[in-house]
């Protein structure tokens, strides 16, 4: 909530009035084979009617929804619906493998007739809330209030940014692709062998993370047909937790993500066919390398450079605002609520981020490979499809 005579928004929790989260179950005649499985592209509007909404006005925001969706005779899809400034991926992803510690647990319990009170969470899924924790000493809390309160035009409001140009319609399609333990390694031999960086001599942090961005962020660019001195941002999101002074615990609950940590670039340089790759990648790998610093450092500067480009319609440009949301960190597909691993885990972006964000998951298979989840128009979409496999080759 966001009262009239605070300077910064609040976490309101009201027990005595029934305070809860949103739970809906409803049932689906779509196509769950389709829906979850990769073969070719997927309508982005099919997505729409499994994710819940959250009720947000300005001065009130819900933080969770919850959506059980099920196909009779096919299965079931289980949808979480976060608020960005309440939770982030690694919170989100901890409750959502808690929930299905405890349904597994449950389920071997009645199998043999035991007592389902002594049921404990292991301590890495035991959360921490407490908030004394981050040592503000900047007080950029509110800080950030107030370039958000400027960037609104001095209105208070919880409601989400609006990406006009993302708004999904028929013509927009889902897909997700494979980057194997192989292809990572081709692509960073190839960043290794680049003429231009080797004579800069530069020591380059080059994990998949990275590697995959940069692939994934070239292809984009090219799809989108941006070109020339076209200003394109580059961002890496990253977990802050252990990057604070002091660090916080692993299990910390809550937001604690830097998403607005980018930099410029010519779309020229990224669409190089020769150099376009080991661009982007060592531009990423200094974003990454500029965190092991205290990532407190010039957060506002970063934010205010961010909300400045969003403001002046580089957020709503297609291709120019490039973005990652999820992980391959993240063991989503670890949450085994008792019959097994999920067929599949997407990230539902083309509702609320910007043209051009992605989303990253670990491979199903394991192996160190990564899953990329794109959403495009068709004719963007058969253009990076074309740019990806072909590229890997």
């Amino acid at each position: 909530m966001w009262p009239a005579d605070s300077a910064k928004p609040a976490i309101y929790y009201f027990p005595d009035q029934n305070d809860g989260v949103s739970f809906t179950v409803a049932e689906s005649d779509a196509d769950f084979s389709h829906l979850s499985g990769n073969n070719g592209n997927r309508e982005a509007v099919e997505f729409h009617h499994l994710a819940p909404q959250l009720s947000i006005s300005d001065d009130k925001a819900e933080v969770v929804a919850i959506q059980i969706t099920l196909f009779p005779k096919q299965g079931f899809c289980i949808s979480v619906l976060t608020h960005h400034a309440f939770i982030d991926g690694k919170s989100k992803t901890m409750f959502e493998r808690s929930w299905a510690y405890f349904c597994k647990q449950l389920i071997q319990m009645q199998q043999q007739n035991l007592n389902n009170s002594s049921i404990l969470l292991p301590t890495e899924l035991i959360p921490c809330f407490d908030r004394t924790l981050i040592k503000d000493r900047k007080g950029l809390d509110v800080v950030y209030a107030n370039h958000w309160l400027a960037f609104q035009s001095d209105k208070r409001s919880l409601k989400l940014v609006s990406m006009p140009a993302l708004k999904a319609h028929s013509s927009m399609v889902r897909k997700s692709f494979e980057l194997t333990r192989e292809d990572i390694k081709k692509l960073r031999d190839k960043v290794q062998g680049n003429e231009v960086l080797i004579r800069q001599a530069k020591e380059l942090h080059l994990s998949s993370y990275v590697l995959t961005c940069a692939y994934v962020y070239v292809c984009l660019v090219k799809a989108m047909g941006v070109e020339g001195d076209a200003t394109v941002m580059l961002r890496v999101a990253a977990n802050c937790r252990s990057r604070l002074d002091p660090p916080l615990p692993v299990n910390y609950f809550g937001n604690c993500v830097i998403s607005g940590h980018g930099t410029p670039a010519k779309a020229s340089d990224v669409v190089d066919p020769e150099n376009g790759i080991a661009f982007v990648a060592d531009k990423l790998s200094d974003l990454v390398k500029g965190l092991k610093r205290e990532v407190i450092e010039g957060s506002e500067e970063k934010i205010l450079n961010l909300l400045k480009y969003v403001k002046e319609g580089g957020g709503q440009a297609p291709g120019r605002l490039l973005g990652v949301a999820g992980s391959n960190r993240f063991d989503v597909y670890g949450s085994d609520f008792g019959w097994g691993k999920p067929k599949r885990v997407e990230i539902i972006l083309d509702r609320v981020g910007p043209v051009g964000s992605i989303y990253l998951v670990e491979s199903r298979n394991g192996g160190g490979a990564v899953e990329v989840g794109v959403v495009l128009e068709k004719p963007q979409m058969e253009a990076f499809s074309s740019l990806f496999v072909n590229g890997l080759n």
